[in-house]
């Protein structure tokens, strides 16, 4: 029976490692596979199959209706009128909220845009009698692997 396990890379591998050959497993049914994660930057606009969950048009909608407000009552006085100036200034404020956006994306929270949360840097195999496959997977999610499974 196999079982496979994904790990961050800390001392808590090495104590599995450590337990699992105290329980019986040779060194040599013992695989480990370094992961290549994710060097690249991330991309700032989404796509159609790819979203991130961050709008670049929400200070725009709110700096646009805030704008085209401010617009139309000056319009009142102005020549073109109050509709004109109200889209004038509805169009000012949605690219001034999304300028805003963008650069705080692009320039305030380029270091942030790296992956988040806890990802698998190594994945553990390990080959072992299917009667040790129940202990040798307590083990596993006593010493926080982020994901087990078994193959027959």
């Amino acid at each position: 029976m196999q079982l496979f396990s994904t790990f961050e890379s800390n001392q808590n591998l090495e104590m599995v490692l450590a337990t699992v050959e105290k329980k019986g497993i040779k060194k040599e049914n013992i695989f480990a596979v370094p992961l290549d994660n994710r060097s690249d930057e991330r991309k700032v606009f989404d796509t159609l199959h790819r979203s991130d969950g961050v709008s670049f048009i929400d200070i725009g909608a709110a700096l646009s209706t805030a704008f085209a407000v401010i617009g139309a009552s000056i319009g009142f006085e102005l020549a073109w009128g109050p509709i004109y100036w109200g889209l004038i200034g509805a169009g000012v404020g949605f690219l001034l909220g999304f300028a805003i956006r963008l650069f705080i994306e692009l320039g305030l929270k380029k270091t942030k845009r790296i992956s988040r949360g806890k990802y698998s840097e190594i994945i553990l195999i390990i080959d072992c009698e299917a009667s040790q496959a129940e202990l040798i997977e307590n083990i596993l999610w006593e010493h926080f692997a982020l994901g087990v499974a078994k193959i027959k």
